[in-house]
């Protein structure tokens, strides 16, 4: 698993590639938690490259959502492949986040 954050144009972009399983979650968490602490900036989450996300990843997402929506920001999802987002529609967080 691949997680590499970054800012554009007033943007944080974290890209994601690989598959955020149980055994990556706790990497990847700490990579992106930089983006808990973002405030008035949208978050997208590029999913361009991401082949698999468990329940430990989702709650990455969760989380992040989370903090953004308190300190006045949005969160993203973008690129999402048609596996990811199977998983992302069984679990129910295909209504809670927005995908672009």
């Amino acid at each position: 698993m691949k997680t590499t954050i970054q800012e554009q144009e007033g943007k944080m972009i974290a890209i994601l590639e690989g598959s955020l399983d149980t055994a990556a979650a706790p990497e990847t968490e700490k990579i992106m938690s930089p983006l808990n602490n973002v405030e008035g900036k949208d978050i997208i989450i590029d999913c361009k490259g991401l082949e698999y996300i468990s329940s430990a990843g989702l709650r990455i997402f969760l989380g992040i959502l989370q903090n953004a929506e308190e300190k006045g920001g949005h969160v993203y999802i973008k690129d999402i492949n048609d596996n990811v987002r199977s998983i992302f529609a069984i679990t129910g967080f295909i209504n809670i986040f927005e995908f672009m």
